[in-house]
């Protein structure tokens, strides 16, 4: 019988199990810390502590044997003060409604500090699509969408891809939606296929987004891409993409991992070869050329740079003091806990943000959703010119605000978004 696992997503390269760390509370803790430092009033920064919407639905899905499961699902839309709801949705066993609400608040934080007219949302379903047929994949997303249904919208609430979700599954979820609203509306959703009005640069944007932030990083501590050590944790779309950016560039990348372990040679990895063989294999695993490492060992190699591109709390205070690296870029969202924070900073290692460092995605499915309401579509030279243009101003404003407050990248990060987000509210005011 054939194996019933999934090979047409893009996510297998993720690593490790979700945290039994709340990332509300987190997300929440650094939200607060920002608001004591800017001395905000409790009523500016109330609003910014709470979600406008969290749905919850359930997903009926008839599987290939006949039988109904039902599947949890999730869509939060937490601020829309300077546009609509932008976030995308994850299939992974670990979605709970905290989860997706944290996500949802680091997007609308992610938006404000690149500047772009979007709000924060997140979905997802509580499922391990590797365990799905393809089919049964198509009727859970098909299904889901139709329960979000009337919360999103290209003017209200725009998903896109994530963990355990690929282009693919955005071409049903398009589909989905034009077939109940009668025409096609392809700005319902990002990072579908270019066939189906998709932008180009959108596959490889966080990853090309890391790359960036890497270059300007390094460009401000007096230090050149072509002499600086990589690690990354994850291969998935992220991870894999940002190791083959930054190689190209001229790093190098000594290691990376996926779900199962890691691989590492000190004198750099030949990243179009370990692209090929992961593509041939599904797996690291086997690679000649390089030492296989633990993903937990895989944290504590000697390199510059650090880039966790997998899941949440993969860098925590077990781990934080045993690091090696000098600078740490988060490729995925929340992977370091606030104990890890106060642990790094202590011994001197430079934290460049998640929602800095990783929202290349999301400016460039703004530049999707741009794309898509003009009909007009441009060439991947432009795209990737105002996505560099677009993060190194979010970059430069978040170094400013840092040195502005005397306070690390993080806070930095959260100010300039709160200020934003605030001055934005009070030219709004409050609808009564």
């Amino acid at each position: 019988m054939p194996s019933r696992r999934n090979t047409m997503l893009r996510e297998p390269g993720r690593v490790g199990p979700i945290r039994s760390h709340n990332p509300l509370e987190d997300m929440l803790s650094q939200l607060d810390k920002a608001a004591h430092i800017l001395k905000a009033e409790p009523n500016a920064i109330e609003p910014l502590r709470h979600p406008k919407r969290q749905l919850i639905v359930s997903v009926p899905v008839r599987m290939d044997d006949g039988k109904v499961r039902i599947f949890t699902g999730y869509r939060v839309l937490y601020d829309t003060t300077r546009g609509p709801g932008k976030g995308g949705i994850r299939y992974h066993p670990g979605v709970t409604l905290d989860e997706v609400t944290a996500l949802a608040g680091w997007m609308s934080w992610k938006c404000a500090i690149v500047d772009i007219a979007f709000g924060g949302a997140k979905g997802g379903v509580t499922v391990d699509p590797a365990t799905l047929s393809e089919g049964e994949l198509e009727r859970l997303t098909r299904r889901y969408v139709a329960e979000i249904f009337d919360f999103i919208g290209p003017n209200v609430d725009i998903p896109a891809p994530d963990v355990g979700t690929s282009p693919r599954v955005m071409a049903w979820v398009m589909d989905t939606f034009s077939m109940k609203k009668g025409y096609v509306e392809p700005g319902v959703v990002t990072g579908k296929p270019i066939l189906l009005g998709g932008s180009r640069g959108r596959d490889e944007a966080t990853g090309r987004g890391l790359l960036i932030t890497v270059q300007n990083v390094q460009r401000m501590r007096g230090r050149a891409l072509d002499d600086t050590t990589v690690v990354v944790q994850g291969f998935g779309n992220v991870g894999s993409n940002a190791a083959r950016l930054l190689a190209a560039a001229g790093a190098r990348v000594v290691g990376v991992s996926d779900v199962n372990g890691g691989i590492y040679n000190a004198d750099g990895l030949d990243m179009p070869r370990v692209i090929q063989h992961y593509g041939e294999h599904h797996s690291l695993a086997g690679f000649r050329g390089a030492v296989e490492v633990t993903n937990e060992e895989l944290l504590e190699l000697p390199c510059e740079v650090l880039i966790p591109a997998a899941l949440e709390g993969q860098v925590h205070e077990g781990n934080a003091d045993r690091l090696h690296a000098q600078v740490v870029v988060e490729g995925a969202n929340g992977p370091t806990t606030p104990e890890a924070d106060e642990v790094l900073r202590a011994r001197g290692v430079l934290i460049v943000p998640d929602i800095l460092a990783n929202a290349g995605g999301v400016v460039v499915s703004y530049f999707e959703w741009v794309q898509d309401r003009y009909g007009y579509f441009w060439s991947e030279a432009e795209v990737v010119k105002h996505l560099e243009e677009k993060m190194t101003v979010g970059f430069e404003g978040v170094w400013g605000s840092a040195e502005q407050h005397a306070v690390d990248l993080r806070t930095g990060a959260y100010i300039l978004a709160i200020q934003r987000l605030m001055e934005a509210r009070a030219l709004r005011g409050l609808y009564a």
